[in-house]
């Protein structure tokens, strides 16, 4: 998947049917002059309906159409004939994608599991015909009942990517050199800040033909919980993972220090992100040598207080099958 097609954030206008008219008819046929009413009902409009596809992993199907309109209900007919209800429109979104007012910006569902169908705009109610309105003193009505309106509604439609382990560090970490080795996504890899720009999704093949989803979020910088940089553009996508994989690069100035920035901002976006299980991965440490990583390892031991951290080069391939031992027995424990 290319960058620019990764879309997470898009405004969709819909709009459902108008329910069909109910019928004004008399019953005629030959012999039988005056056989009273019989018009039947009008259809139903069509909804406008959201519908869970486990094989999309974007929206970019609503890059370039953004209004969606479902059919009319027909009209009603006579020996009380029914019309037919306008055709439904079904939006398949990705799993994992949030329904929000565009007015109000509140949240009005969300889709989690492949094939889960949602009306999102309900078409309107088709009219009655006029063999509901007889009565003992009005036994040849002549009215019906209109179709009622269908409604047109905008709404957000906002995707938080269903991954498994959610990649979580400042920008120029090593992220996307970790998931272009890890796994088969080739995301885009520079030696300059905020490479990435929209998340990357990758699928780690593990033993016996098993495997997890690894998400590259783009990287943080201090403030991203109020918005600062890209914000809360993709601190977002962190609330689905399961699994939230540290990485900071063994240069760092101080690595604890990085940590729990990191960590402040998960915690003042979201207090239920710090429950999630956490690894920290020192990248980049092929550099090290065995007494500078023993001294290392003396003070993380002391400074991230029983969080589990490993020691990896992406580029030299040292601690990668561990990683993926690691990550897979959390996230089956």
């Amino acid at each position: 998947m290319t960058e620019g097609n990764f879309v997470d954030y898009v405004k969709v206008f819909l709009t459902s049917g108008n329910g069909g008219k109910g019928s004004v008819h008399l019953h005629r046929e030959k012999y039988i002059t005056k056989g009273g009413p019989d018009g039947g009902d009008g259809g139903r409009g069509g909804h406008v309906i959201l519908r869970g596809n486990q094989n999309l992993w974007t929206l970019v199907t609503f890059k370039f159409k953004k209004h969606f309109k479902a059919g009319h209900g027909a009209h009603g007919a006579k020996s009380r004939s029914t019309g037919a209800d306008g055709e439904d429109v079904y939006l398949d979104v990705p799993l994992g994608t949030i329904l929000r007012d565009a007015e109000t910006n509140k949240i009005v569902l969300e889709i989690t599991e492949h094939g889960e169908e949602k009306i999102v705009v309900e078409g309107g109610m088709g009219g009655r015909g006029n063999w509901h309105f007889k009565s003992s003193t009005n036994q040849t009505p002549r009215y019906a009942q209109p179709g009622m309106e269908g409604k047109e509604e905008s709404f957000i439609l906002e995707l938080k990517i269903l991954a498994d382990v959610g990649l979580v560090g400042f920008p120029n970490a090593g992220k996307s050199t970790l998931l272009s080795v890890i796994t088969s996504a080739k995301p885009k890899i520079a030696d300059y800040e905020f490479t990435t720009l929209k998340p990357n999704l990758g699928i780690v093949q593990y033993r016996d033909f098993q495997s997890f989803v690894m998400a590259d979020i783009p990287g943080i910088i201090e403030g991203a919980a109020e918005g600062k940089g890209l914000g809360h553009y993709f601190l977002r996508h962190i609330e689905r993972n399961a699994t939230l994989l540290f990485l900071i690069p063994a240069d760092s100035n101080d690595i604890s220090r990085e940590y729990e920035i990191l960590l402040d901002e998960l915690r003042r976006y979201n207090p239920e992100l710090l429950d999630k299980e956490r690894l920290v991965a020192i990248s980049k440490s092929d550099m090290l040598d065995d007494e500078l990583m023993e001294e290392m390892r003396l003070e993380l031991d002391n400074d991230l207080k029983g969080v589990p951290y490993m020691f990896i080069s992406s580029v030299a391939q040292q601690g990668i099958q561990e990683l993926k031992d690691r990550l897979w027995h959390m996230l089956n424990s």
